[in-house]
């Protein structure tokens, strides 16, 4: 009596009939048709999938130039161009007749002065540079004209033969490819806030700085293998250099500067393939006035942002320090510990790569914890190495002498070249990440070549420093006691950082 009647019970059974046109519809209500894929939406998302697909080839593109330009500082300013300099300058100037200890200083005072001057004109001009292309709202145009004169100034630095007769003109030519490779990566380190926002920017940064490493590693493998010859002519493999190269002449050796140059040549190409400017292209002519004017006004905010001003003087000493340490790395296994061009590579192979594991590292932990503990943490490893360097020699540790022909000091310092390799990746992309919490996006090249003069600004000091103690103590060791110190007053300054940064309104 209670249920409910027969039609009502099978009225579910028939629900899933369509509504009948003009019977279950109400006159006023369109007729109701079978679902079927709207493709109205279709273009939609295959835009939305190409813009996906742009933006990760964007993203590869711009770590790619990480990969590109890795090997002008692995290869020549730290493990393989750098000792052959200093041996050819050794040599030289004993042959002039100074005495061995000190043709040995005048040879790491005399790199220390190319690079004294380089970092002053990188300094001095980024900023100006950054303001400029902000201005222009282009960037990849300087990139390309950088890239140019990296090119050409590595691919001549064969011109040092063994007698010396070139090293001046060698010097001169290697810092200014250097000032054009830190110039290019200065401008595109400006297209990091336009890849992506939050955590992620600190592991897109580890992540290119760590491609750049491996690119670091590689081209240092093929130069060990293929390449730079020893004292007895002959390769890592135990052959002659490749491609029929004299090694008397120390042609295999003096091939890396070519092959810095094919390399960024070769890998250059996807940056450029996958990397487009971001944002408008101003219509005005770019004046002198216009981009002084818009430095001035950025100048003027640093002053009023504490934790900015704190960050740029932080990062102008533990930078300057790091720069120093990989600068004359390979200089000191050459002159303390005798180490030959071989050596120094396997000791930079072993760097490289602890550089790209540890960066990535470095990336997921910026990500996680922020870009400030990172740094902190790799300035404390610095200086703990730098402390062991300084007291190492071939025969003492620690002023303890040590058994005859002891392998300890070798040891040591290729644990050293992983710590430094390592920590300083770690350190840099950390801090191209925190700039990006400081830096507004619309005016990113400016923020970045203020972020290029912090690093710059006192580039002078270190190796100013170093070539004085140098001088002035007659010792090679005693020569870099002033990276300790550098490090040390960075670590002090970031404590006014704040480690979430502070974005410009």
């Amino acid at each position: 009596m209670l249920g409910a009647p027969r039609s009502s019970r099978k009225r579910p059974e028939r629900a899933a009939r369509l509504p009948q046109p003009g019977r279950d519809l109400p006159p006023c209500t369109p007729p109701a048709v079978a679902p079927r894929p709207v493709r109205l939406s279709d273009p939609r998302q295959r835009e939305a999938r190409g813009r996906s697909m742009a933006s990760r080839k964007r993203i590869w593109g711009w770590m790619i130039f990480d990969l590109a330009q890795q090997p002008y500082a692995t290869l020549g300013l730290t493990f393989i161009f750098a000792p052959y300099f200093a041996a050819v300058a050794t040599e030289r100037f004993a042959r002039e007749g100074l005495d061995p200890g000190l043709a040995d200083a005048r040879a790491q005072s005399l790199w220390a002065s190319g690079q004294t001057v380089a970092g002053l004109v990188i300094a001095f001009t980024a900023p100006v540079l950054g303001a400029m292309a902000d201005a222009s709202g282009r960037r990849m145009p300087w990139i390309a004209g950088f890239s140019v004169i990296t090119v050409i100034c590595a691919a001549l630095l064969w011109m040092l033969t063994p007698d010396g007769s070139m090293l001046v003109p060698a010097l001169a030519l290697f810092f200014a490819g250097f000032v054009a490779a830190e110039s290019a990566t200065n401008v595109n380190n400006a297209l990091l806030p336009s890849l992506a926002t939050g955590p992620m920017i600190g592991r897109i940064s580890g992540s290119g700085a760590a491609l750049g490493y491996w690119g670091g590693v590689a081209s240092l493998i093929i130069m060990l293998l293929l390449l730079a010859e020893n004292d007895r002519g002959v390769t890592l493999l135990g052959r002659p250099p490749a491609f029929g190269l004299d090694p008397e002449a120390r042609e295999g050796t003096r091939a890396v500067g070519p092959v810095i140059a094919i390399w960024y040549a070769v890998f250059i190409i996807p940056f450029f393939a996958w990397v487009r400017d971001a944002g408008p292209v101003a219509r005005a002519k770019v004046t002198p006035r216009v981009v002084m004017s818009r430095l001035g006004e950025v100048l003027r905010d640093v002053m009023r942002r504490p934790s900015l001003a704190a960050f740029l003087g932080a990062s102008m000493l533990y930078r300057d320090a790091l720069a120093a340490v990989y600068a004359f790395g390979g200089i000191y296994a050459t002159l303390v510990l005798g180490w030959s061009v071989i050596q120094i590579g396997v000791f930079g192979i072993i760097g490289a790569i602890a550089a790209a594991v540890l960066t990535w590292a470095g990336g997921l932990a910026d990500q996680r914890l922020g870009p400030k503990p990172v740094i902190r943490f790799c300035c404390w490893v610095l200086i703990g190495v730098s402390v062991l360097v300084v007291s190492m020699s071939r025969d003492s540790l620690f002023g303890v002498t040590l058994a005859e022909g002891s392998r300890l000091p070798d040891i040591l310092f290729y644990l050293c070249g992983a710590l430094i390799g390592g920590a300083g990746g770690a350190l840099y992309a950390a801090s191209r990440s925190l700039m990006v919490r400081h830096a507004d996006p619309t005016r990113a090249t400016e923020a970045f070549g203020l972020f290029a003069l912090s690093g710059r600004a006192t580039a002078f000091l270190a190796p100013m420093s170093i070539g004085l103690a140098t001088w002035m103590s007659g010792s090679t060791r005693a020569g870099l006691i002033p990276v300790i110190v550098l490090f040390a007053l960075g670590l002090f300054l970031l404590r006014w950082v704040d480690r979430n940064g502070d974005r410009a309104a």
